[in-house]
């Protein structure tokens, strides 16, 4: 069984630039500093991927309608968190990060919503980040009043290490040390997605260096499910090793440096409004102009995340959810 990624036959779609500004953190606000990239996506110079750019910018006009009339309606949220992206549809969502209460500094909630035509919302998950866990670990679930660990709605988990710099995401299952304990045969889960997140030569001061393992995707465009016996066959150990038969390695896109305005700069074509960190886009290295995932501030608690085959809904809300807790993207 073979690993397929061939975004060859997906249209982008993902329709002005931003500062990548490495120094700001949640509390500064000021000086957040807009810029356009210097081409539009017509205007670029001649190039290998020119004449694909062109074609995706004529063909966005009617994108949102188009990604609407394909995806349709919502039906079964757990079906929907779990499965692919449309092959040459962009799922454009919102997350909001919600502070308010007792302790919700501290342990926030995230809330994702799907975007529709005419600024229609759709809930899709929720996630927040469980107390008394000696590494970060969130809960992630379909419904919005309900985040406990024995909920129905429990879809899956976010857990990182202890230097908060390297994730796994799970689905519902149960672990395979707990299921060899259960008299009844119980479902071992699945690992999703492995986010890593390095410093680069120059520490703190620049842009971060992100990776992203999933499962690959069969011939039919499903996920090959990934359920390791132990943490030696998982995605993050299969990754240091180097062994990624039937694994897709992702990493976030380099910004590139811009004289004019003396910052990093990534182009979020309109879909990210403030500079931050957090904003990142995930790429393919066969295709750096497919982006698969991107991410980014809109408003102080407000960010877009938007992505593409062969992500799904919880692989994209949980890597999200890393950029927040990261302690190298929090610096």
């Amino acid at each position: 069984m073979l690993a397929v990624f061939d975004s060859s036959s997906f249209l982008p779609g993902i329709s002005g630039s931003l500062n990548f500004d490495e120094e700001e953190t949640d509390g500064e606000e000021e000086g957040k500093k807009l810029c356009h990239s210097p081409y539009s996506v017509a205007e670029r110079p001649n190039s290998a991927s020119s004449q694909k750019s062109t074609t995706v910018c004529r063909a966005s006009g009617s994108a949102s309608q188009q990604t609407d009339n394909q995806l349709g309606e919502v039906e079964n949220l757990e079906d929907f968190a779990y499965s692919p992206a449309p092959r040459g549809i962009t799922v454009k969502c919102r997350i909001t990060r919600d502070k308010k209460g007792m302790d919700r500094g501290l342990f926030p909630t995230y809330y994702m919503h799907l975007e529709k035509d005419e600024n229609r919302k759709i809930f899709l998950l929720a996630g927040r980040k469980r107390k008394k866990s000696k590494t970060s670990n969130y809960l992630i679930s379909t419904d919005p009043t309900d985040l406990s660990r024995e909920g129905e709605s429990y879809i899956g988990k976010l857990r990182s290490n202890l230097m908060g710099t390297k994730f796994t995401v799970y689905d519902h299952g149960v672990s395979p040390t707990k299921a060899q304990g259960l008299v009844e045969k119980a479902y071992v889960r699945q690992e999703l997605a492995a986010i890593c997140y390095e410093t680069n030569v120059l520490g703190f001061k620049g842009p971060r260096k992100m990776s992203v393992i999933i499962p690959g995707m069969n011939m039919n465009h499903e996920r090959i499910p990934f359920q390791p016996r132990n943490d030696h066959e998982s995605l993050l150990s299969k990754w240091q090793n180097k062994t990624m038969e039937n694994l897709i390695e992702l990493h976030n896109k380099a910004p590139v440096w811009n004289d004019d305005t003396q910052s990093y700069v990534l182009n979020f074509h309109g879909r990210v409004t403030q500079a931050s960190v957090k904003n990142f886009q995930i790429v393919h290295d066969n295709d750096p102009d497919y982006i698969v995932m991107q991410f980014g501030r809109v408003a102080d608690d407000v960010f877009t995340l938007d992505y593409n085959y062969p992500l799904c809904a919880l692989q994209a809300f949980a890597i999200g959810l890393s950029s927040f807790d990261s302690k190298l993207a929090c610096e």
